[in-house]
């Protein structure tokens, strides 16, 4: 599916891999001290400042483009998420906000800036800058940030460093950010539905309980053993999460499903709007792989924070795709599956 066979009409969510590999592919300039640059799957460039410095620079992007409520919050742990899987911790945040002609007043205005500003004293961040316009033509908030952190050079952790042998692990359950999101955007309609005011109250709140952040989660996994490699899944979900895993590293990933928690008010949202949850943005949870030696250190340190994870496959030696035990391959999402919220099938 080469960009050269035709105009393509595109549909919305997450450019495909395969056109997104050509285009990195052919206009990617990198300066020598570009440690990490953009390849599907590792979510944040990492940048060597100097021979002096024993730290990388990490560098990344995300835009909130799902939900409005509680936009500010997302933005900045996104962001913090990216920088969190590479070993390291975040430091700066810069937001682009277009707010709608319509709608739009100070109040919404400031609310947003509350909210960054509280999420970046949560996370340890100074909101540094960025560009806030009122844009014709949008019928939402978008909000693109942008986050600086740091990391030691010998702590890195890449989403391309999975080594065949290593253990396949979840930690938390999906999908996390997908619920939150189909509570907020279908709170009327639930209600009309008869689901119960506080059922829905709690979905909302899964941003912040179980939480869609996974700072704490990699920081206490990589004091406690040798993580080989990290990746939160977003948008595409779970599934999409393991594959762009498998592509970065070039090894087999070998899941088994059934292993993976659901939370059960995630079942309860996926299944009243025909959603899999599998393929479903899935920001909260945190894939990673490490040797099995490692393990049991890794093990004690998540049962002392008291942070749940399943063993949910193995990395095997093979060209980069993913299977179930039984063999068969199991295939990424097109589209992220709350596209159905919206109309988009």
């Amino acid at each position: 599916m080469g960009l050269k066979r035709g105009i393509r009409i595109l549909k919305s969510g997450k450019l495909e891999i395969s056109i997104l590999q050509e285009l990195l592919k052919k206009y990617t300039i990198l300066d020598p001290r570009v440690i990490i640059g953009p390849k599907i799957g590792e979510d944040a460039a990492v940048i060597d400042p100097g021979k002096t410095s024993d730290l990388y620079l990490i560098v990344t992007s995300d835009p909130i483009t799902f939900t409005t409520e509680e936009i500010g919050y997302y933005g900045v742990v996104v962001n913090v998420n990216d920088i969190a899987t590479r070993g390291g911790a975040p430091k700066w945040f810069l937001a682009t906000l277009l707010f709608p002609e319509k709608g739009s007043n100070h109040i919404l205005v400031e609310k947003t800036f509350r909210q960054i500003h509280r999420a970046c004293l949560r996370f340890g961040v100074s909101f540094i800058g960025g560009h806030t316009e009122i844009t014709p033509e949008l019928n939402r908030v978008i909000l693109s940030g942008h986050m600086i952190g740091e990391v030691k050079k010998e702590k890195l952790v890449q989403t391309s460093g999975a080594r065949a042998g290593d253990l396949l692990l979840l930690a938390k359950g999906i999908p996390i950010e997908g619920t939150s999101i189909i509570a907020r955007e279908k709170e009327k309609e639930l209600i009309k539905k008869g689901y119960s005011r506080s059922f829905i109250q709690k979905a909302k709140k899964f941003i912040f309980e179980p939480g869609i952040d996974v700072l704490r989660v990699s920081q206490i996994a990589c004091r406690s053993a040798k993580i080989n490699a990290m990746h939160d899944p977003t948008e595409g979900g779970l599934i999409n999460g393991i594959y762009e895993m498998a592509m970065a590293s070039r090894r087999e990933f070998e899941v088994d499903l059934e292993k993976v928690s659901i939370y059960e008010e995630s079942k309860i949202l996926c299944q009243e709007y025909g959603i899999n949850p599998f393929g479903t943005i899935a920001s909260g949870a945190l894939l990673l792989t490490l040797s099995p030696d490692e393990l049991p250190a890794l093990q004690r340190a998540f049962k002392r924070a008291s942070i749940p994870f399943q063993i949910i496959g193995k990395i095997k030696q093979g060209p980069p795709k993913v299977i179930s035990t039984d063999g068969r391959e199991i295939k990424p999402f097109r589209r992220d599956e709350i596209l159905k919220l919206y109309g988009s099938p």
